[in-house]
């Protein structure tokens, strides 16, 4: 090429590179879309093989399955009762339909093209992926607000970085916490919007969405309205986001208590939305509407006002309602027995070193952009304000890692507009700075991409480290031990459709078999469980806990009174570990050793597998005697 020719070129490029700019911020919400697509399509593709077997690997995937069926199936609207859980009354699941609408119409529409199975499997690939554009949407929306017009496309791809959130809009994960986080997000970009009132309906519709859907959020949601209700505090002219806030989050959330309810949730429950948090709502919207008419001048008198009216709806809500102060309210023995053995329950003080890593990862990148960007904008009080009310949510989404594990996707999403931020910043320096700037700000990048990098570069690095150093990995702390090979193979071995299909076999039973996998279960065969992991079952969850680690002979009483037919045991299953570790002597750690009351039944199935579980009937009639050796 010669040297005018190549003037020309850069001629041209250096005119086309701004217009394409240009382009790009005005279309950035078509072009996050076809990005969404593009991702889509990525992951259903490498997911295919968990899509064909039905791999819906957590138990609420498989009970959202189990509810979306039962209803296209003729169940009612408002009734969400788990009539396979714990027949014939079945069990009491409190959530609502409003996530099981698009999972639903998505496999009606596919039931029109291919068979029913192929239909299902095709809805529980897809739907996950619908409330990520949801989520990419608003991380756009945040990252033009904080970083400028082409600030929103690194903040749409930082998802991708974020294993554990992204972990929620995968395939098959059908459950309702995409949906949640993603609102979560979304009332976040309402909280920050330049546009008072889109922001406040914003911020108030998606509130009342998240609550529809579950309780799981309240935290951060209230985190959110408290920052509009501080801001109005110490911002003239703040009411135009705070009174649009009330309205929509009063009038929405009554609207979906209506709408979603279920009829087990119009009693005073705490842990879904009920009549107690449409109160609650209700009274802290009409308070919020009614501080934005007020003539209030001067910050010290807004806050007094607040104070007042923030104090009045709290001393309502703990004087009517105490217990709800109390997120599952449950017994001391059920949380002894269960939920403290629940891995996301617990802080992440007592993980194992190789999930807290990557996990804090971007949390740790957030802080430091967050830091940068407070600095950066100190004169801009507008931005300052923004940066500080998103600053505040991610940094409280982190502290909550320090109470349950289960805050991880949170943290991990709200900290991406700090950390796309600060690549934006280091991306424009490459481009626009000095040879030093870009020198440093290329490092910057370097390392921000070995964060985004990081889930699939620690376990190499710390193998790399343990080859050259003959050091093993230890965990973060000695309670938290990574399963072995075999526990890992049995929950994943017990769960699989080829394996539990064999059991339709059998006509329609009862079979007591672990709580975590009544759900799976259900989903996948025509047989009935006890229980799943569902604190409103606690009794039964009991039940099943005083069954495995009390002696055999205490076993059938139980199982009579639940009606089970068949027994069904994985060895080596997480849940049964505990069992036998708590109980050494009790009826499950007996199982695992081979002794088999004679009046459990072995059950033989036709195979062309080995299959990875005990099956045996329950003979009632059979007098108790002596254990014997099961006979292989």
């Amino acid at each position: 090429m010669s040297l005018k020719s190549a003037d020309t070129l850069r001629a041209r490029v250096t005119h086309i590179w701004p217009v394409l700019l240009a382009w790009s911020a005005r279309h950035w919400k078509w072009l996050t879309f076809l990005i969404w697509i593009a991702i889509a399509v990525a992951m259903v593709v490498s997911r295919w093989p968990a899509i064909h077997w039905l791999v819906l690997g957590d138990t609420d995937d498989n009970i959202r399955y189990v509810q979306v069926k039962d209803w296209l199936a003729g169940q009612g609207w408002y009734d969400l009762r788990q009539y396979r859980l714990d027949p014939p009354g079945g069990a009491n699941i409190h959530w609502s339909r409003l996530v099981d609408i698009p999972i639903a119409g998505l496999i009606l529409f596919f039931r029109a093209f291919v068979d029913q199975g192929l239909a299902d499997r095709l809805a529980c690939g897809i739907a996950p992926l619908l409330p990520l554009l949801l989520l990419m949407l608003s991380l756009g929306f945040i990252g033009r607000r904080l970083a400028g017009p082409h600030g929103w496309l690194l903040a749409a791809l930082a998802p991708l970085a974020a294993q554990m959130g992204l972990g929620m809009y995968a395939p098959m994960r059908i459950d309702h916490h995409g949906w949640q986080l993603a609102l979560a997000v979304t009332m976040l970009a309402g909280v920050i919007d330049t546009n008072r009132l889109r922001g406040g309906l914003m911020a108030g519709v998606s509130s009342a969405l998240s609550i529809a859907i579950g309780m799981e959020m309240i935290v951060y949601l209230a985190a959110g309205g408290g920052l509009i209700a501080l801001r109005w505090v110490f911002r003239e002219g703040a009411e135009r986001r705070m009174l649009p806030y009330a309205l929509s989050l009063g009038g929405a959330t009554s609207l979906c208590y209506l709408l979603f309810a279920s009829y087990a949730n119009r009693a005073m429950v705490c842990d879904a939305i009920s009549p107690i948090w449409v109160a609650v709502f209700g009274a802290a919207s009409a308070g919020m509407v009614l501080l934005s008419l007020a003539p209030l001048r001067g910050w010290a008198m807004r806050l007094a006002a607040g104070a007042v009216v923030g104090g009045a709806v709290a001393a309502f809500f703990w004087l009517s309602w105490p217990q709800c102060l109390s997120p599952y309210q449950i017994s001391p023995e059920l949380e002894r027995l269960w939920l403290a053995n629940i891995r996301e329950a617990k802080p992440i003080t007592a993980q194992a070193q190789s999930l807290v890593v990557p996990l804090l990862a971007i949390p740790l990148a957030g802080l430091v952009g967050l830091i940068w960007a407070l600095w950066d904008a100190r004169r801009d009080a507008e931005r300052l304000w923004a940066w500080a009310t998103v600053g505040l949510m991610m940094l409280f989404s982190t502290a909550l890692l320090f109470w349950q594990l289960r805050a991880g996707p949170a943290a991990q999403l709200l900290a991406i507009p700090p950390a796309a931020w600060a690549a934006h910043r280091l991306i424009v320096a490459i481009f626009t700075g000095t040879r030093r700037v870009r020198i440093a700000a290329g490092a910057g990048v370097a390392l921000l991409a070995a964060i985004a990098c990081a889930y699939p570069l620690y376990p190499q690095i710390m193998r790399g480290w343990a080859e050259l150093t003959g050091n093993k990995p230890r965990p973060w702390r000695p309670s938290a031990i990574a399963r072995n090979d075999a526990i890992k193979k049995a929950n994943s071995r017990c769960r699989t459709l080829p394996a539990l299909e064999v059991l339709d076999q059998l006509p329609p039973a009862t079979i007591f078999t672990m709580v975590d996998l009544g759900p799976r279960l259900i989903a996948t065969t025509h047989h009935s469980a006890l229980a799943g992991p569902y604190h409103r079952n606690g009794a039964t969850i009991l039940d099943m806990h005083h069954a495995y680690d009390g002696p055999a002979d205490a076993f059938r009483p139980i199982a009579a009174r639940h009606h089970a037919t068949y027994l069904l045991v994985c060895p080596n299953f997480p849940e049964g570990t505990i069992y036998q570790s708590r109980s050494p002597q009790g009826f499950y750690a007996d199982l695992m050793r081979g002794a088999i009351p004679r009046w459990l039944v072995p059950v033989t199935l036709n195979s062309g597998m080995t299959l990875p579980y005990q099956l045996y009937r329950i003979d009632y009639s059979a007098s108790g005697g002596k254990k014997i050796p099961e006979q292989r």
